[in-house]
């Protein structure tokens, strides 16, 4: 697999570790959905692929916990190798509560992952894509990686803060789109791709189905792309660095 460091100005040696490789997609998965350990982690683990898996913990009725993962199951994905990473308790939009809630949504999820076996949380999701502006300091002292948003694009280490990482969501049947999207990664970039439930009962509207997901997965096998947990960036990418180099990005996307 060939690799490349892009000549993106004096700046972006500081920020790369080593070359990224040029085709690189990142597999992340939201919300805790049971399918996530019944069907898509067997198959990414006979693949050979990595994912991270972004827990919350929704309020559910009765009827809906055999819709979600219970912390147990989350714990066999650590065990299996995967990333199990912070998408808040609650699932709120982020932009919209205040600091020190933030903080005890960040904390329910790793104080679940410490009981339960699995390593701190690195690595962030927004809900429903949903941005603050005063996340940055909050992320830094916890000493998150990256942070996945939105944006329909792929994302350039030398150009986007790691706090806002952005991604694809694949969610639907148009299979064409999303080789579209794959097709759009080049030297020095990754496609981020944001899946939920495979399928997604409770949340239609972000149902992937299996046998397209499946297609999906075989694309990227055949086609001989390097497919990555968000967690995995940072051997490429160092994140204190590209934060410093990139602290403009972040204030300018908040004006």
């Amino acid at each position: 697999m060939t690799a490349t460091v892009p000549d993106a100005g004096p700046q972006a040696g500081e920020i790369w570790k080593r070359p990224l490789p040029d085709k690189t997609v990142v597999l992340t998965f939201d919300d805790a959905v049971r399918s996530q350990i019944t069907f898509v982690a067997p198959l990414l683990k006979e693949l050979g692929f990595g994912a991270t898996f972004y827990v919350c913990d929704f309020p559910r009725t009765p009827e809906d916990e055999d819709k979600y993962m219970t912390w147990e199951q989350i714990a066999d994905l650590h065990g299996m190798g995967f990333e199990v990473a912070n998408h808040t308790r609650c699932h709120p939009n982020i932009g919209k509560i205040p600091e020190a809630e933030i903080a005890e949504e960040l904390d329910y999820i790793d104080r679940q992952c410490r009981a339960h076996g699995i390593p701190a949380t690195t690595t962030f999701a927004y809900p429903g894509y949903g941005l603050n502006e005063k996340a940055l300091p909050i992320f830094a002292e916890r000493g998150f990686l990256f942070a996945r948003a939105g944006g329909s694009r792929c994302y350039d280490p030398t150009a986007d803060h790691p706090y806002l990482v952005p991604s694809f969501d694949i969610a639907g049947t148009d299979e064409g789109k999303v080789i579209g999207f794959l097709n759009q990664v080049g030297p020095g970039k990754a496609a981020v791709l944001t899946v939920h439930g495979v399928p997604d009962l409770l949340h239609p509207w972000v149902n992937t189905p299996p046998e397209v997901f499946e297609h999906y997965l075989h694309y990227l096998k055949e086609n001989g792309y390097t497919v990555l947990a968000m967690r995995d960036l940072a051997e490429y990418v160092d994140t204190a660095a590209a934060r410093d180099e990139l602290e403009d990005v972040w204030k300018k996307r908040f004006e």
